[in-house]
């Protein structure tokens, strides 16, 4: 009984947010002009720059910003207690992220469809924009990486979502033809679900694996190294053939997933295993703060999403309206699958008892996607009395599916990137799509590999730095659009005070990861680090620099 309060209460903090205070922060902090001419209709060229509808550019938005960190972060951070952890999901999701994503969507449709890095040029200043590009370039590399090994944990342990997770890329591709051809959405919705959930259940009985060794490597390795060969091609078809008919199903499917989920808690009133507030954490585990708001980070506030934002979605936008509701209402939906998350993974679903509960989380970290999927799917099984070896099916598929379109947007975004650098430094090979894709996928591969070994375990390695980086990336973005606002006279406390709270608590959890990792002798980890909060701080003073000026220009033109 204590998760439906729990979801109660969530979802009433995310619909204030929605229902009030994102009308509030459109109307009277950006302002959207329905007569605003965006970047979609006047750059369009039919790959990159295409009006949406902006139902199916929410599910690309949404499915693109989810992927699997929503649900690791929050199944990592219950071993603090459930009660931190939805109180930062809740409070982020209606204050910090819906602000970020909805503001970063505005900013770049107000700047010519620019990424947050170009963006940062024009509104800060030339240096600003060198380095903004390496934070985000960083961050691109580290979700690649973790959501690659994800994945390929997942084709692992769940073969059973090996066959609906590719069948999906079919579905998508037929979908993406008969959309450009003007078909009917809501038929093609109904249409392009049902033959994913066909797939399925017959995945369900059809188990795929590789072999546990192939080419002197293991499953998981051979996995991650399809699953970017993949994600290579992927990132170069154009938005409309695979990535926005493939994100809108898997939005609709999410949908359905947390429709099962969340009526799954209504119907049988569970209880919840995890304590309030853990008093049996480990000496050596890190302290809740700062680490709850970095292990937390998708599903509360995501610099990947001001990536994301800038990146594809704002040079999609039919119209500046829709910006609320493909931004904040995105970071809701985001926000409502990092909850029931938690009551997944805090719930008698999972462990029948409290003892059984610190079992499984013995130490910080050990949890994840696949706690996630177990507790799921016991929960859709006790609620609505589904088989098991079909709940699991479904929600192991959801996570593949949802950090596969992450890695494609993220593959893609990387890639405008180096091509952005190409354009910069006058590299005429840079700017080759292939070129520029082949150096990306290489980087998150010798990421993977680098540091963690012949398994490709490196994205789990780099978690933590990823937290950090990410939530820094956040503050940053934040301090783009607030410089922005007080440019265009407009109050700036809104994106203002969510950004130094940010900053603040990243920065702290980077430096605790740094002081670990030298004494460690973890050295690319460390340098990585080092690289990120330099540049962090160069960015704050440039843009400290930028504000005192404009006040002491608009001090002399008001007194002159």
């Amino acid at each position: 009984m204590q998760s439906v309060m729990i979801v109660i209460l969530g979802l009433a903090g995310m619909s204030f947010g929605w229902l009030v205070y994102s009308k509030f922060i459109a109307s009277k902090i950006y302002q959207l002009d329905p007569d605003f001419v965006t970047p979609a209709h006047e750059f369009n060229d039919g790959v990159d720059f295409v009006p949406t509808n902006k139902f199916v550019l929410w599910g690309h938005h949404f499915t693109s910003i989810a992927g699997a960190a929503p649900i690791v972060g929050p199944a990592i951070a219950v071993y603090w207690g459930w009660v931190p952890a939805v109180l930062w999901v809740t409070f982020g999701t209606v204050f910090f992220a819906g602000v970020h994503d909805f503001g970063a969507i505005w900013a770049s449709a107000r700047n010519q469809g620019k990424s947050i890095g170009a963006l940062s040029e024009a509104v800060i200043g030339k240096r600003t924009r060198s380095l903004f590009m390496i934070v985000i370039f960083l961050v691109l590399l580290m979700v690649n990486a973790v959501f690659g090994v994800v994945i390929a944990s997942l084709f692992v342990n769940t073969s059973t979502a090996v066959f609906p997770a590719w069948s999906a890329i079919a579905v998508a591709l037929v979908i993406g033809q008969l959309i450009h051809r003007n078909h009917k959405l809501t038929v093609l919705s109904i249409v392009g679900v049902a033959a994913l959930y066909v797939s399925i259940y017959i995945g369900s009985v059809l188990p795929i694996e590789l072999p546990e060794q192939m080419f002197g490597l293991a499953a998981n390795a051979n996995w991650l190294i399809i699953l970017f060969a993949y994600a290579a091609i992927a990132s170069m078809l154009p938005v409309w053939m695979l990535l926005q008919p493939r994100d809108y199903i898997n939005g609709l499917q999410l949908c359905i997933g947390l429709v099962l989920l969340y009526g799954a808690v209504f119907l049988s009133l569970p209880d919840i295993s995890a304590p309030a507030f853990n008093d049996r954490v480990g000496a050596d585990s890190p302290s809740l703060v700062p680490l709850l708001f970095v292990t937390i980070a998708c599903g509360a506030v995501s610099g990947f999403h001001g990536i994301v934002s800038s990146g594809t979605t704002s040079k999609q936008l039919d119209k500046e309206t829709d910006a609320r509701f493909v931004g904040y209402l995105g970071a809701v939906g985001e926000g409502t699958l990092a909850l029931i998350t938690i009551v997944a993974v805090s719930g008698v679903a999972l462990a029948a008892t409290p003892e059984i509960w610190h079992e499984i989380y013995d130490q910080y970290g050990e949890a994840g996607a696949t706690t996630f999927v177990q507790g799921g799917a016991e929960l859709i099984r006790a609620g609505w009395g589904i088989p098991i070896s079909v709940t699991t099916t479904l929600l192991a598929t959801m996570v593949v599916l949802f950090a596969a379109t992450t890695m494609d947007t993220g593959v893609r975004l990387q890639r405008y990137i180096i091509q952005e650098w190409g354009e910069i430094y006058n590299i005429a090979a840079l700017k080759n799509n292939i070129v520029a894709t082949l150096i990306a996928v290489t980087c998150c591969l010798f990421l993977a590999f680098g540091a963690g070994g012949a398994t490709g375990s490196g994205g789990l390695v780099i978690w933590p730095l990823f937290g950090s980086t990410n939530q820094i990336l956040a503050g940053l973005t934040l301090l783009v659009i607030s410089v922005m606002l007080i440019k265009a006279g407009r109050p700036a406390r809104y994106t203002l005070v969510p950004m130094v709270f940010v900053m603040i608590t990243s920065s702290w959890a980077a430096l605790l990861k740094l002081i670990e990792w030298y004494q460690a002798g973890n050295w690319l980890l460390v340098a990585i680090d080092l690289v990120v909060l330099t540049t962090s701080v160069l960015v704050i003073l440039e843009s400290i620099s930028v504000i005192s000026q404009y006040r002491r220009d608009n001090a002399v033109s008001e007194t002159g």
